[in-house]
């Protein structure tokens, strides 16, 4: 009976947790990342899932030394587990942008290590892959970084998905200032994926940043016809807008909208719109 006690108390606490982090992922999921991140704090047996959605929540909410806390433990627990090492790589990234002249190197190098770790485990997890050529396009030599390594990865990606290959041998092209090739490229992959509007987002800031701002214009009409009411599409068209300091009613409009509008974790946080609006506003 002893024996039955103790498992009935085990199963209960292990449906205790399951259900708290159940929650905790909804809330993760709503952008209510401290939320979340109470809930998880009450768990009392953590595994590697539950530390791995606590150094995200952690991460939205800006706290970096925390996430990289919380996904070591998450990558001790599961060391296979791709989309761990990538959040984790991420973690340190930003612990890279954020840290001293002095720090910056080795959390950049480790930045790298997880980013590269997270692409062995599974090259086909494109959101790695990009995390990858973007260091490798971004970082100097002595920090593992490479147009030879950013070239190689583009291909890969390339493989497994032609749009965002193209949109990597874009930016490459670009680096290089061959400008018509970058454009090419840009264009090939809003053919290819007229649904994704992170292509036509890029062929805008591409437009811009050559100063065509009317082309830019109709790129993202043509993108509004393709995914009306995409928040992504709207933070996205005032971002561009307020940087180029045109059409700021509609760059303001467009940020109201996001503001109230329903978000994922995957979409810009809230509070840079803000930044943006009140930047709009003067304020």
């Amino acid at each position: 009976m002893k024996a039955l006690a103790l498992i009935l108390v085990a199963a209960s606490a292990a449906w205790a947790a399951g259900a708290e982090y159940e929650q905790a992922h909804k809330l993760y999921n709503s952008t209510d990342f401290q939320q979340s991140i109470k809930v998880l704090l009450t768990i009392s047996s953590k595994n590697a899932a539950v530390y791995a959605l606590l150094g995200r929540d952690y991460y939205m909410d800006g706290e970096f030394k925390k996430a990289s806390e919380a996904l070591e433990k998450s990558l001790e627990l599961e060391p296979a587990n791709a989309e761990y090492a990538l959040w984790l790589g991420r973690a340190f990234g930003r612990r890279a942008e954020t840290a001293s002249p002095f720090t910056a190197p080795g959390y950049a190098a480790r930045t790298r290590q997880y980013l590269e770790k997270a692409v062995s485990l599974n090259a086909a997890n494109l959101e790695a892959q990009s995390d990858l050529f973007e260091y490798y396009l971004e970082a100097p030599g002595f920090l593992g970084g490479g147009m030879e390594k950013a070239e190689a990865t583009a291909k890969q990606v390339g493989r497994i998905s032609p749009p965002e290959g193209l949109a990597m041998e874009a930016k490459l092209a670009e680096r290089r200032k061959e400008y018509l090739s970058a454009e090419e490229h840009l264009r090939r992959a809003v053919d290819a994926a007229p649904h994704q509007v992170g292509r036509f987002l890029d062929l805008a800031r591409f437009l811009v940043r050559r100063g065509r701002i009317d082309e830019a214009d109709q790129v993202l009409a043509r993108a509004g016809k393709a995914s009306p009411n995409n928040p992504r599409l709207m933070y996205g068209t005032a971002e561009i807008y307020v940087k180029a300091h045109h059409n700021l009613d509609v760059a303001q409009e467009l940020l109201k909208r996001y503001m109230s509008a329903t978000i994922t974790p995957d979409d810009p946080p809230k509070s840079e719109a803000a930044k943006l609006l009140r930047q709009v506003q003067g304020g």
